[in-house]
């Protein structure tokens, strides 16, 4: 062990389910306690079931400018 290093290793709560996770190299899935969860957590953003929240995009019927293509 390194001088200066503390033995006390860092744990953190998984996203997923809530579990204690080890937060280090040694874990290859961090923060997440395993590849199950870390895997539910992408699949989530994937299906869009997380979202960040937006203005709602502008209606089609609203007026824009038109753009002059005659040349």
């Amino acid at each position: 062990m390194m001088a200066g290093h503390s033995s006390k290793m860092r744990h953190v709560r998984c996203p997923t389910c809530g579990k204690q996770a080890l937060y280090s190299a040694d874990n290859p899935s961090r923060p997440f306690c395993s590849v199950r969860c870390r895997n539910a957590d992408l699949g989530a953003w994937a299906s869009a079931g997380y979202r960040v929240a937006a203005d709602p995009p502008p209606d089609a019927g609203e007026s824009r400018p038109e753009i002059d293509t005659a040349h």
